[in-house]
């Protein structure tokens, strides 16, 4: 079987492991004569599956016990709703910080519940090339929460460091870097992430949150939208997404067989490292629009010396097997997207070219 360097974006690629597990439960799950598919998530087999994903994200990110982990389903961009309609009370404000993106339509649809500022916005025209310096921070002391995404998939930016918030809760969209290292859960009161980046396959979103933000959640807006609904049910008070979250669980195990986040960190940082210093060779061919303090190991962007060579390049690396390198339809240019499933072997083939593409373009 031959199998691609898949650099997309999302869904993305999937440790092969995980995958292997799941080839050999997709016609018979654990002897029970059925697919994995085909159980009912309300019976034996599928919740072991469902605690045991459960338990490896509490495992993997030492999530202190005041915290719930849930897994729901519309993806990040239906928190971008939920997380105001529970959080957000009525003469309260919530201040956003606007790093690309996703981050603008999270705050567009904040605004649509209730009062959502933003408290800094690094974008340049339609760009951004940088998260913000502290001094660019304006934050309401009394907001009901500060929200920040952490990376910035279209524009290949990443915070490194947390703002500091004071104690008012910081609220983190993690989708395209959740688990790419070790993070102190505690500094949160919470985080969420669409799984299909880095921990499984479309169809679910993951959700740790403090406990005590769930129970002075509002109560004024349908059941199915409370946080403190899917709370006291496990993450089971309707039809779980269960193939997805079975796949998570795949995921995890293996990412805690070989050595847990602080291997994945190692891996992720030497990819990143290999793919930055090959643009960084050549700059007047590959150049890089993100500042260097804020460039993402995890979505990785270029620029070619025009859009006729950006075409030509990944047309021609799609012939070598690399899929996946054309820039977002909103920015353009290269993004090579190396999120925790894609192999240093991938990392590699794609720089030895890249070296090549130069010398013949």
């Amino acid at each position: 079987m031959a199998r691609v360097h898949n650099f997309n974006a999302g869904p993305a690629g999937l440790p092969l492991p995980a995958l292997e597990r799941a080839q050999r439960d997709l016609l018979d799950f654990d002897g029970t004569g059925m697919s994995i598919i085909e159980h009912s998530h309300r019976g034996k087999a599928y919740e072991a599956v469902h605690n045991e994903a459960i338990g490896l994200v509490k495992d993997l990110l030492s999530v202190p016990d005041d915290y719930h982990v849930l897994f729901l389903q519309g993806g990040a961009s239906q928190v971008f709703a939920t997380l105001p309609m529970n959080l957000l009370p009525a003469g309260k404000s919530a201040d956003y910080l606007v790093t690309g993106g996703w981050a603008e339509k999270a705050l567009e649809e904040a605004q649509r519940v209730g009062t959502a500022r933003a408290a800094a916005n690094t974008a340049v025209g339609k760009s951004f090339t940088r998260v913000p310096r502290p001094d660019e921070i304006t934050l309401d002391p009394a907001a009901a929460y500060v929200h920040m995404t952490t990376n910035n998939t279209l524009f290949g930016t990443q915070w490194h460091g947390l703002p500091s918030v004071g104690g008012v809760p910081l609220i983190a969209d993690m989708s395209s870097d959740f688990m790419w290292k070790p993070f102190d859960v505690s500094k949160f009161g919470m985080v969420y992430a669409g799984a299909q980046k880095n921990i499984g396959p479309s169809g679910v979103v993951v959700v740790v949150i403090r406990k005590d933000l769930v129970e002075a959640g509002r109560k004024d807006i349908p059941i199915i939208f409370r946080y403190a609904t899917h709370a006291a049910n496990n993450s089971l008070y309707n039809t779980a997404p269960t193939f997805s979250i079975y796949l998570i669980r795949n995921v995890l195990a293996y990412t805690k067989d070989i050595g847990g986040l602080a291997e994945i960190e190692r891996r992720n940082r030497r990819k990143a490292s290999l793919l930055y210093a090959a643009i960084d060779e050549n700059p007047e061919f590959y150049r890089g629009p993100v500042e260097k303090e804020s460039r993402s190991t995890m979505n990785v962007v270029f620029r070619l010396p025009s859009e006729d060579l950006e075409k030509r390049f990944v047309a021609e690396a799609a012939k070598k097997h690399m899929v996946g390198l054309a820039g977002h339809r909103l920015t353009g240019g290269i993004r090579a997207s190396l999120y925790n499933a894609v192999p240093y072997e991938s990392v590699e083939t794609l720089v030895s070219f890249m070296k090549d593409f130069v010398k013949t373009a």
